[in-house]
């Protein structure tokens, strides 16, 4: 039997693109919280002890950014003036404009066109009780679990990168988790040989436990691999918001659409159309209509309706791929109006995304299955 590896990797909050993606979407939380109808396009450059903060930002809500930016620097752990990016002292720059007159035009409420142009994927399979890839799923956890402990242990700190390599079969089936990778930013203080013990024990045994794996069936695990990892955060990289787009949907198991989240409101369907996408691709699956689902959308800046939608069940599917489409299209308001609608996605909700991950995590609109049995039914018609 062939044996086949997969692997995906993701990063905690404290990593310097992803400091960058927790700012960007404080702010539009920020703006949402007083005026629901705010329009943001947010974008983040952390560096050492620096931040700038840029972009186009309309709405009635008063808001001062960098206090919403220092308040995020610290929630995510950079208290340590030693480490050369610290929430009490980091400079921070602010150039804001108002949304362009020309991209408005289409995107008013009257005519509730999508705010750019672009396709947007959502996918769904059946790895994981979540209904997301077991190697996306396995490196996300492994990172949120990295920033727990970096609240509980003073000699961690935040920034950190997990991978993980999942072995298949020629089918599609897990066979199980060849190598584990894990990498974590520290405290000179904290000795290398301990530091790999407190990993190993305190973070992927109890995430692989939890996904019904041992630790010991691991092939290959590798903790900080080059060894100290004193160096880090925004001090040791700069950081942009929406440099980790794979990192933020599927591990690049399913396809995305090239589009970053963090920072856009809404009606930028870069965001609200891939929520969606994964909205129906999960409620395909969860359906039992197929295991493994992805959904395409695109849309014309300006125009309401997708300019196509596509779905592709990679031959698992019950029904035809193009039933499937047709359901979706009978079932869903897919214009950028109807997506907020139902998502209800003018709330301050994002802020969570760029924490702890858009996808899998069950309390987020777009993870919902109450239109599993709908589709159920169309299927039974």
């Amino acid at each position: 039997m062939e044996k086949r590896l997969f692997t995906s990797e993701c990063v905690t909050c404290g990593h310097p693109d992803k400091v960058a993606d927790c700012i960007s979407d404080a702010i539009l939380d920020a703006c949402l919280a007083q005026d629901p109808g705010s329009r943001v396009a947010c974008e983040t450059m952390v560096t050492t002890n620096f931040c700038l903060i840029c972009g186009e930002i309309t709405t009635k809500a008063q808001v001062d950014y960098a206090a919403v930016a220092r308040e995020v620097i610290a929630k995510i752990g950079y208290t340590h003036p030693g480490d050369g990016f610290d929430a009490e002292s980091v400079e921070i720059l602010c150039k804001i404009h108002t949304q362009s007159a020309d991209i408005a035009l289409g995107t008013n409420d009257e005519v509730g066109g999508a705010g750019d142009q672009g396709m947007m994927f959502g996918g769904a399979c059946t790895h994981t009780p979540e209904l997301m890839p077991l190697p996306a799923a396995l490196s996300r956890a492994l990172s949120n679990r990295l920033t727990q402990c970096v609240q509980s242990n003073d000699l961690l700190r935040p920034d950190g990168k997990t991978q993980v390599s999942v072995e298949f079969d020629e089918d599609g089936n897990v066979i199980g988790i060849d190598t584990v990778v894990v990498s974590v930013m520290h405290s000179a203080d904290f000795e290398m040989s301990e530091l790999r013990r407190y990993i190993r024990e305190g973070v992927i045994a109890p995430v692989l436990a939890k996904y019904g794996f041992s630790i010991e069936d691991v092939k290959n695990i590798h903790i900080n691999p080059t060894g100290n990892f004193v160096i880090g955060g925004p001090n040791g990289d700069t950081g942009l918001t929406g440099r980790k787009i794979i990192v933020d949907t599927y591990g690049g198991y399913f396809s995305h659409g090239g589009g970053a989240f963090s920072g856009k409101d809404p009606t930028k369907v870069d965001r609200s159309g891939a929520y969606m996408a994964r909205y129906m691709a999960k409620n395909l699956v969860a359906a039992g209509l197929a295991t493994q689902v992805q959904v395409q959308l695109a849309y014309a800046i300006g125009v309401a309706e997708p300019v196509s939608v596509r779905v592709d069940s990679y031959g698992t599917g019950k029904i035809s791929d193009e039933e499937m489409t047709a359901m979706l299209r009978k079932t869903c308001d897919l214009t950028p109006g109807g997506i907020i609608r139902k998502l209800e996605l003018r709330r301050p909700i994002y802020g969570k995304t760029a924490m702890e991950g858009h996808f899998g995590v069950d309390e987020l609109p777009w993870e919902q299955l109450d239109l599993a049995e709908k589709l159920k039914s169309l299927v039974a018609v």
